[in-house]
């Protein structure tokens, strides 16, 4: 049997009742990026066009914040996504797993303008993972023996060669969900679930954008990908385009 001390209910008392107050609603995405300064590390969910927060990325491209850092699967297309912010020369690295189709992002890095650290996918993912679970690094086979491994400490377990990771640092992280309450709970919809909740676990703040916002009891917690308490601010998306990479026809 446990015997909970009485300062223990008082400091649960205290941080319940400061959640409890603390409003995670904004009005838009011009208000849910306040903060982002020039210089800033960001997160940026989604997986080519799927998933990706369209509302907070237009809102930083209005906002005109430069010498950005961008962990993203990769950089939407020349003219929308993360492609908007790469025209704008607002983004000066990118960390991702691959080009995609974006012209203007592989102009810019065969050209040495944009610094660029690809990444093998899952290791991107894994990074994102244990900035969420407060792991500070990870060995991974993932690499060894090519470019990625440059400069990272190798090790070998049962006679396998591992090299390093370490966990991502961001200063915000931006995920786009389905659904989601004024609580800050989310719910992501089939693939554009993707890289969105681990990043969302992984941002000092966290701001989610969601196409429907409903009240706090309103969403099965059965189907809740990620809980309040990783999401700082939250609002009702606008005019998604939900754009398409590729569409193939049979």
């Amino acid at each position: 049997m446990y015997i909970l001390s009485e300062n223990f209910f008082l400091i649960w008392e205290s941080l319940t009742s400061q959640e409890d107050c603390m409003n995670k609603v904004v009005k838009n995405a011009n208000e849910a990026i306040k903060g982002i300064s020039d210089g800033m590390t960001l997160m940026l969910g989604g997986f080519g066009l799927c998933g990706i927060p369209e509302n907070s990325i237009n809102a930083l491209v209005k906002s005109g914040v430069k010498n950005l850092t961008c962990i993203s699967n990769n950089a939407g297309v020349d003219d929308f996504g993360i492609g908007l912010m790469l025209q704008g020369k607002q983004v000066k690295k990118m960390i991702s797993s691959y080009v995609g189709e974006n012209a203007e992002f592989e102009r810019q890095l065969l050209s040495g303008e944009l610094e660029v650290e690809l990444l093998p996918q899952g290791t991107l993912a894994e990074r994102c993972r244990a900035a969420g679970a407060g792991i500070p690094s990870f060995f991974t086979p993932a690499g060894y023996g090519t470019e990625v491994a440059e400069g990272k400490e190798v090790r070998e377990f049962n006679g396998k060669q591992y090299i390093m990771e370490k966990a991502f640092e961001s200063d915000y992280a931006i995920v786009k969900a389905w659904k989601g309450d004024t609580d800050g709970n989310l719910i992501f919809k089939a693939t554009a679930r993707n890289f969105n909740p681990l990043m969302a676990m992984a941002g000092k703040i966290t701001i989610a954008e969601v196409e429907e916002l409903v009240q706090p009891g309103e969403l099965d917690p059965n189907f809740i990908h990620t809980p309040s308490i990783f999401v700082s601010r939250i609002f009702q998306g606008i005019d998604y385009e939900k754009r398409i990479e590729q569409r193939t026809i049979r």
